[in-house]
């Protein structure tokens, strides 16, 4: 997957695919931080679905808020957020798909999408 705006720093360590779902009613910003050379934010909105890749030390900050202020309601390893990008293909009219188990964060209302 090409993040053309941000290319993640030529580094030894893996690349991880990975996905979050808002879950909540809120819009939301993730932030990663923590890799150097590198900046990584997005906006995302109620029930929508973020794709990114990102280097296996990286942690996605989850920043919810209202207009003009944002609180950091959830730090999750991108370990935590890896999803097998390799389609299955569905019996029934040969289409791909991915299967994709989302868990809730008590906390903050938050999803993990889980690989199956």
């Amino acid at each position: 997957m090409a993040q053309i705006l941000d290319p993640l720093p030529e580094d030894k360590n893996k690349n991880l695919l990975c996905c979050y779902v808002n879950a909540t009613s809120q819009i939301q910003v993730a932030r990663i931080t923590n890799i150097e050379d590198w900046y990584f934010e997005r906006v995302v909105f109620p029930g929508q679905r973020l794709v990114f890749e990102a280097l296996s030390h990286g942690i996605l900050e989850i920043h919810t808020g209202m207009m003009a202020s944002a609180i950091l309601s959830d730090t999750i390893p991108c370990t935590r957020l890896t999803f097998n990008e390799s389609p299955e293909v569905s019996e029934q009219e040969g289409e791909e798909s991915v299967t994709v188990a989302i868990t809730q964060n008590e906390s903050t209302d938050s999803a993990v999408a889980i690989a199956q």
